[in-house]
C-alpha cells in the first residue's frame, strides 16, 4: 500500500521542523540578487535556493507563476527544481492554485500529481471556488499516488476575507465551509489525512475547530506579510505536532544570494518556529 503524503509530511516535520522555503523567483527579488529576469537569473536563483535549505527543511514551495511567465523554458527550470529537490528528499508543494469543473480537473490532477509527469510532486494548492467536491480528481489523484492537496480556505492576503468570510448556506462562513468539507474527505485515511487547507497566520481563528481537520495546514503570511511564530502558535495551538507547515518566503529569499545567508536565515525561521510550536 502507497504510504500516504499526510503520514510522509507529519514524519518529516516532526523530524526536521514546521519550516517550509518558499521558492519565489520574481523580477524584483531576482533584481535584489543582482540577477537578470530571465531564464537564467530563474535558474540561478531557484537552484540556489534548493542548495541552501537542503538540510535544514524538510519541505520547498515554488511559486509556479514566477516559472510560468517564461512559458515552456520557465516550466524546464520548474520540472529541474522538482527533480533535484526530489533526489535530495525534500518533499515539493506546488503552489498552483489550480480548481476548475470536475473534467478539467482531471488535467490538472494528470500534471501534478500522476506518477511519470515530470510535475509531479507530493502536494499542490487548489482553489475550491468551484466546488470543493469539484476537486474530487485531485483528491482521487493524490489518494492513488501517495500525494496531497491543500484546498485554499482562508488566505493571508486582505482582499481574500471579504469572500471567503462571507456567511452562505446555514449562516456558515465559506471558510469554515471548506474546513468541514476537508475534515469529512480525510476521514477515509489512517492517521494524518492527506488533503490539507490553506489557512494565513493573519487570519483570526475560525468558527471551525482547526484541531480536528484530520489533516494538514499550510500557514502563508509568516514574515514579509506580518505574522510571525507566535500568531501561528496561537491560531494552532491545539494542533497535533507535525500538522502545521508554515511557509516562510521573502524573509528568508532577501538574504540571498549568499547561500551562508540564506541558510541561516532558514536556520533562524525554522528553530524560532519549532520553539513555538
Amino acid at each position: 500500500m502507497t504510504e500516504t503524503f499526510g503520514s510522509r509530511l507529519q514524519v518529516r516535520l516532526v523530524e526536521q521542523g514546521p519550516l517550509c522555503v518558499g521558492v519565489d523567483p520574481s523580477a524584483a527579488l531576482l533584481a535584489s540578487w543582482d540577477r537578470s529576469d530571465s531564464v537564467e537569473g530563474l535558474e540561478f536563483f531557484s537552484l540556489a535556493v534548493l542548495e541552501a535549505v537542503t538540510g535544514v527543511v524538510a519541505v520547498i514551495k515554488p511559486q509556479v507563476a514566477f516559472f510560468e511567465r517564461f512559458g515552456s523554458a520557465g516550466y524546464a527550470v520548474l520540472e529541474r527544481l522538482i527533480r533535484d529537490a526530489h533526489d535530495a528528499e525534500l518533499l515539493v508543494v506546488a503552489d498552483a492554485k489550480r480548481g476548475d469543473f470536475n473534467v478539467t480537473n482531471e488535467g490538472y490532477a494528470q500534471a501534478w500529481l500522476r506518477d511519470g509527469s515530470p510535475l509531479a510532486v507530493d502536494a499542490v494548492t487548489a482553489s475550491p471556488y468551484l466546488g470543493v467536491d469539484a476537486l474530487a480528481p485531485l483528491f482521487e489523484a493524490a489518494s492513488a499516488s501517495g500525494r496531497g492537496v491543500f484546498v485554499l480556505a482562508a488566505t493571508s492576503n486582505q482582499e481574500g476575507r471579504s469572500l471567503q468570510g462571507v456567511r452562505g448556506i446555514e449562516n456558515v462562513r465559506v471558510e469554515d465551509m471548506v474546513l468541514r468539507r476537508v475534515a469529512e474527505l480525510n476521514q477515509r485515511d489512517e492517521g494524518l489525512g492527506s488533503l490539507g487547507v490553506v489557512f494565513g497566520a493573519t487570519r483570526e481563528p475560525p468558527d471551525f475547530d482547526l484541531a480536528t481537520l484530520s489533516g494538514p495546514y499550510l500557514v502563508p503570511g509568516v514574515g514579509a506579510q506580518g505574522a510571525d511564530a507566535k500568531d501561528v502558535a496561537r491560531l494552532f495551538e491545539r494542533c497535533a505536532e507535525g500538522t502545521v507547515l508554515v511557509s516562510v518566503s521573502r524573509a528568508i529569499l532577501r538574504a540571498g544570494p549568499d547561500r551562508r545567508g540564506l541558510r541561516d536565515a532558514a536556520r533562524r525561521w525554522r528553530d524560532e518556529l519549532r520553539t513555538a510550536l
